[in-house]
């Protein structure tokens, strides 16, 4: 398919890679700086726009990578004809794009991207579409590229979305913070890359509620007085310490 890419961000950077290694031809790539739409397509062997006036008509997809707060804007300067206009959000109607092109869908690809990937981890990708005749065509075309492509309406991607924040982004934030406590304390926060590893591993293994470990599952009250005690200097830590165990504590009370 000819392809027509409208970003240059993370996700177009890594999309675009997908995409040409699937090979699908690149036709243009368009972004709000131009310097960084140049920079994209000589690595993809696609054409430079900096205008979206310019967008072939040859194209059979036009995808919108950009950030989600800048979809309803972008979609307003355009009036695509035949062509199929998808945007790349999880948490953002498909509906947006109802003025912009009579064929119009999301593709959505559920992880965490960054330009900088040596390797592309697994990508699964959520496709919805406006008619029938879009949705198969997405799912096909997504299917080139993913060994994983799953219908998905605007309901059940938003929901996806925030299941995706709270496993990759709270998660994330939580290394951040015991990085720092790490770093305060003069400790070697790489000596729980293993361990972080592991455990994220151990979720292909089964549910992540048999896989639970720690003082709070097994009820070890003494070693949550220690922690809570050594926290006593960062409040906001501490409180989430806290929480956290009394959160586990409540999940397998019902259990």
């Amino acid at each position: 398919m000819n392809i027509v890419l409208l970003g240059s961000g993370n996700t177009a950077t890594v999309l675009a890679k997908m995409i040409k290694k699937a090979d699908h031809t690149i036709a243009q790539v368009w972004s709000r700086n131009t310097a960084y739409a140049e920079a994209l397509a000589a690595k993809v062997h696609a054409k430079a726009i900096a205008s979206l006036d310019d967008i072939t008509s040859e194209a059979d997809i036009c995808i919108m990578a950009v950030t989600d707060t800048a979809i309803p804007e972008l979609a307003k300067q355009l009036k695509l004809k035949r062509k199929i206009l998808v945007h790349t959000a999880g948490s953002v109607n498909k509906d947006v794009l109802r003025n912009s092109s009579p064929n119009y869908g999301v593709l959505y690809p559920l992880q965490s991207l960054r330009k900088e990937m040596i390797v592309i981890p697994p990508v699964p990708f959520l496709v919805d579409g406006n008619s029938d005749e879009v949705n198969v065509l997405l799912a096909d075309f997504a299917a080139s590229f993913s060994d994983n492509v799953q219908p998905a309406d605007d309901d059940t991607r938003l929901k996806m979305h925030l299941a995706a924040v709270m496993v990759s982004n709270f998660t994330n934030h939580l290394y951040a913070l015991t990085e720092d406590y790490c770093k305060d304390r003069h400790l070697d926060f790489k000596l729980l890359h293993p361990l972080i590893i592991e455990v994220a591993c151990r979720l292909t293994q089964g549910s992540a509620v048999d896989m639970q470990t720690g003082p709070a599952r097994r009820g070890d009250e003494e070693t949550i007085k220690k922690h809570l005690l050594l926290l006593e200097i960062d409040e906001h830590l501490q409180d989430l310490y806290h929480e956290l165990s009394e959160s586990i504590r409540r999940l397998y009370r019902k259990k």
